[in-house]
């Protein structure tokens, strides 16, 4: 339940929650959240976006203090007057992915696969094109071998077969959390993080550098990459209303959806009342 007062941190979820469907985040939603700092309350950009999308993350969210990035393994800290700095830098081992796929195939068949392997800007995701996948000019085509040549931030699994949170369901069921990390951010594919990664995980990094309790955080997001993080926060979780039902069942509120500035309103009541 929200708590009164102001919470002492504030987290967002970025695309399908303060992003727009058209990839921009509005002018007032800026200046609410300019205004929240001014109120002195930390603002957290927490995104399933990896590193290679710092640059277009700082640009969405221009008034964050920390980013929790590429869904909790990658966390930085943009308040340090010399320059950013990683808190945390966690990948995923070559060997552990390649025996999740392993179980995944002998499970659900063949498996559409792409990795997120690059930190650097703009680098693409390596792997198998799928229609789908919403940017194509960020995908270079490689075997399975070569994107198992490494440590990844994340690998993508999808089928044909199973619906997205169907394969999560089974997926879960295959895979140890002590292994890795599974779930799904609303583009299609099953994402595979190393475990015990994820944004609340993230966050706890940010909170304890700020000596601040989960119970003073307020979070807001729309896809079940938002739940561990929903599950974390206690001043109040909030989801936009065009979030997935599990979501929005978690939620102790539901604002407007991401295209009519849900976050930003939300918030600019908060500050108003």
């Amino acid at each position: 339940m929200t708590r009164p007062g102001l919470p002492k941190l504030i987290a967002t979820d970025l695309d399908g929650t303060l992003v727009r469907s058209d990839d921009t985040v509005s002018a007032y939603t800026h200046q609410v959240l300019d205004r929240v700092r001014a109120a002195g309350i930390p603002v957290v950009g927490a995104t399933g976006r990896g590193p290679r999308l710092a640059e277009l993350t700082r640009n969405d969210i221009r008034a964050a203090d920390f980013l929790v990035m590429a869904g909790g393994s990658r966390v930085v800290d943009q308040s340090d007057p010399s320059g950013p700095v990683v808190l945390r830098d966690e990948r995923l081992p070559a060997e552990v992915l390649a025996a999740v796929l392993a179980d995944l195939e002998a499970a659900v068949g063949p498996l559409t696969v792409m990795v997120e392997a690059s930190d650097e800007q703009g680098a693409p995701l390596w792997g198998d094109y799928h229609p789908s996948w919403p940017y194509r000019d960020a995908f270079e085509a490689r075997t399975r071998a070569e994107c198992l040549s490494c440590d990844v931030i994340k690998g993508f699994v999808r089928t044909p077969d199973h619906d997205i949170d169907e394969l999560l369901s089974v997926a879960r069921e295959i895979v140890p959390p002590e292994v890795a990390t599974l779930t799904q951010a609303g583009l299609g594919f099953v994402e595979i993080g190393p475990p015990g990664v994820d944004k609340s995980t993230g966050l706890t990094v940010v909170a304890q550098r700020l000596g601040v309790d989960p119970a003073e955080v307020l979070v807001f997001g729309d896809m079940p990459n938002d739940l561990p993080m929903f599950e974390w926060a206690g001043w109040a979780r909030v989801a936009v209303s065009n979030a997935h039902p599990a979501v929005r069942a978690l939620a102790d509120e539901v604002t407007l959806r991401n295209d009519d500035d849900g976050v930003a309103v939300y918030l600019d009541r908060l500050l108003s009342r």
